[in-house]
């Protein structure tokens, strides 16, 4: 009898954990269950101004409360658009990495709207010792002769021409991602055309030199340059002195001369031991 109650209790707390073990089982499975969308990502590394083939991408289950804006769900949608930003492999493929449908793949394709690439020579001492890599920003500094007119012979200076410009390409590479220092032969810059105007000019009267900027830093200094003569501390020197002021004219204050004597005929004569002189 002992037994047969000993093994009731035990049926029966057999079957309530089973219950519990259920119930909980259905309340994980009801909280881990969240609903999700398809959403194209890179399957591979994209280069910046690389054309899309679906190769490069594949599709994955994204949580719908946190697709990001601009996302893609067909991969058909992306066929030939040509990204204007690298992409890493797993990112999401967004609207606003991509440039224009109809762009043709290329350094074009990243080029603000309303600036323009040009590009400059450089050496390693210009181009900042290969560190002026794409992405980074840079100042462009001109060192020159300066005619001073008037028969002067010209005076060296040294100014920045432009700041805060973009590098879009070192000699035929416009990745980002490598951040090796390149020292190359050419540097490509992303200029308005008022600065390609500057900076023509520029590199046709003297010697450029590229300054690189902290990628934080947007502020802009305004310096005047500097000459040779106050970089060492000299004075100036005209090659035509200004002439000497004339000399003061002296007045000199001439006294009336006092009439000459006249002279006269005198007599003397002498009366009883006494003398006289007598004028006529």
């Amino acid at each position: 009898m002992k037994n047969l109650k000993a093994l009731a209790m035990l049926a029966l707390a057999v079957l309530i954990g089973l219950a519990a073990a259920l119930y909980a089982a259905r309340w994980a499975a009801q909280r881990t269950q969240v609903a999700a969308n398809k959403v194209v990502v890179a399957a591979v590394d994209i280069e910046l101004g690389s054309r899309i083939n679906p190769q490069m991408l594949t599709t994955v289950e994204w949580p719908a409360g946190s697709i990001p804006p601009g996302a893609f769900t067909d991969l058909a949608e992306l066929q030939d658009r040509v990204v204007k930003v690298a992409i890493l492999r797993g990112d999401a493929i967004l609207d606003r990495k991509l440039a224009p449908p109809g762009t043709k793949g290329g350094l074009s394709a990243v080029i603000t709207e309303g600036k323009r690439a040009m590009t400059v020579r450089v050496n390693d001492v210009v181009g900042v010792a290969g560190f002026a890599l794409p992405g980074n920003y840079v100042d462009v500094m001109i060192n020159a002769q300066q005619d001073r007119g008037r028969g002067d012979g010209p005076n060296q200076v040294s100014m920045t021409v432009l700041q805060q410009v973009l590098v879009l390409a070192v000699a035929q590479e416009a990745s980002r991602d490598d951040l090796k220092p390149k020292v190359v032969s050419a540097v490509t810059l992303e200029v308005t055309p008022e600065q390609a105007e500057k900076l023509d000019l520029a590199r046709s009267v003297g010697t450029l030199s590229l300054v690189l900027r902290n990628q934080l830093d947007k502020d802009s200094a305004g310096t005047n340059g500097i000459t040779r003569a106050e970089l060492l501390g000299l004075k100036e020197v005209s090659a035509h002195p200004a002439p000497k002021p004339a000399a003061p004219v002296r007045t000199v204050a001439r006294s009336t001369p006092k009439p000459a004597p006249v002279h006269r005929d005198c007599v003397e004569v002498i009366r009883n031991a006494s003398s006289s002189m007598h004028c006529f």
